[in-house]
């Protein structure tokens, strides 16, 4: 669990009104959901809103293992007393900030029961342990995100649940800006980013291939920051997008040839 409260203003480039939804929903204490495949940008689009409206943020990055408890809190020794000790959702109820719960399928589904009250008109939250029941302040506002892609039968949202929240499908950026993101976040000048983001074009339009998704802008990130830093394309690119697309031999030979096909 991380929580973020730095006035530094993450960047972000808006590719339609998602920035108008989001402070419209909270205006109006509504929840939101955001959809879209792994690395394209929608942990980072939360951090720039709550950068941008002053808010604190603790984002949770939900497992299997994730309980309610994880999120409400639990008792816990200190110094010989037992004391209680607010989860992360408990705080951002009580301070009026977001609480981002990434890729909220993964979390146990009684998590999914703790969330239904705070996505209602109720907006409460009952903590049993200790008898509170907290209503939520205006300022208070639920996103949670995950990736329709990889739901299968035993880990999806319900409609029942996906059905309180306002929703936002994110995809990867048009070339042009995802350039503009990769160059901003990187410090590698446009020109040389341009045939990573032509590369990552390709990858996602292969089909036969053994891969699971195609690369993300969170990759060709990390592979422009080596190049950046005065690595070797080559180098880069197996390292950054070869290596974590796939461990089958074949596969990655064929995204060797198709960088050949790119760099020339």
């Amino acid at each position: 669990m991380n929580i973020a409260t730095t006035p530094k203003l993450p960047f972000y480039k808006a590719t339609g009104r998602e920035c108008e939804l989001f402070e419209t929903a909270d205006d109006n204490g509504l929840p939101l959901l955001l959809k879209g495949p792994t690395g394209c940008g929608k942990t980072r689009f939360v951090e720039h809103m709550a950068a941008r409206m002053g808010k604190p943020l603790y984002t949770v990055a939900c497992h299997d293992d994730l309980s309610a408890a994880d999120l409400i809190g639990r008792y816990l020794l200190k110094g010989g007393e037992t004391v209680w000790v607010d989860g992360p959702l408990t705080r951002a109820v009580r301070t009026g900030g977001i609480c981002y719960l990434d890729e909220v399928v993964e979390a146990r589904k009684d998590v999914t029961v703790v969330l239904h009250p705070l996505t209602d008109t109720r907006r409460t939250l009952m903590i049993d342990r200790t008898g509170e029941e907290l209503v939520a302040p205006k300022g208070f506002m639920l996103v949670a995100s995950y990736n329709p892609g990889y739901q299968n039968v035993l880990k999806r949202l319900k409609p029942s649940t996906r059905q309180r929240f306002l929703s936002i499908s994110f995809d990867f950026p048009l070339p042009e800006t995802e350039i503009a993101v990769v160059a901003s976040e990187s410090g590698l000048e446009p020109g040389r980013v341009a045939p990573l983001v032509r590369l990552a074009g390709h990858i996602r339009r292969l089909s036969g291939m053994d891969l699971e998704e195609g690369v993300s802008t969170r990759l060709l990130i990390y592979a422009a920051t080596l190049m950046a830093s005065g690595m070797g394309v080559d180098q880069a690119l197996e390292a950054a997008v070869i290596e974590p697309l796939s461990d089958e031999p074949d596969t990655q030979q064929a995204l060797r040839d198709l960088v050949s096909t790119i760099y020339g």
